[in-house]
C-alpha cells in the first residue's frame, strides 16, 4: 500500500466514522425550545462539529491501523474476496 492509498483509506474510514458519530447526543432545536426562524425544528441546536471531529479522529486512527496492518501483512488479499473467480488462477512462480 502506497502513501496515497493509505491516505485515501484513512479519509474513507474517517468519513464513515464521522457519519456515525454526527447524530450522537444531538439536541434538536425543537427539543431545546429555540427554533430559529427559517429552519426545521429537527435542526441541531448546537452541532459541536469540532468535538465530533476529534472523537471521529480518535476512533478512525486505530481502525485505520488495524485495516492497514491486515492489508500490509497480506493476511487478506484481493484474491481472497474474488467470489466470482474473475482474476483467474494465481500465477505460478517458478524458475
Amino acid at each position: 500500500m502506497g502513501i496515497t492509498s493509505g491516505i485515501v483509506l484513512f479519509m474513507v474510514i474517517w468519513s464513515m466514522v464521522f457519519f456515525i458519530v454526527l447524530p450522537l447526543r444531538m439536541v434538536s432545536q425543537g427539543d431545546a425550545g429555540e427554533v430559529v426562524p427559517g429552519t426545521h425544528s429537527s435542526a441541531p441546536a448546537d452541532a459541536q462539529v469540532g468535538r465530533k471531529a476529534r472523537i471521529t479522529t480518535l476512533w478512525a486512527v486505530p481502525i485505520w491501523c488495524v485495516i492497514a496492518g491486515v492489508i500490509l501483512s497480506g493476511a487478506i488479499s484481493v484474491r481472497d474476496i474474488d467470489m466470482f473467480n474473475r482474476m483467474g488462477p494465481p500465477a505460478i512462480s517458478g524458475d
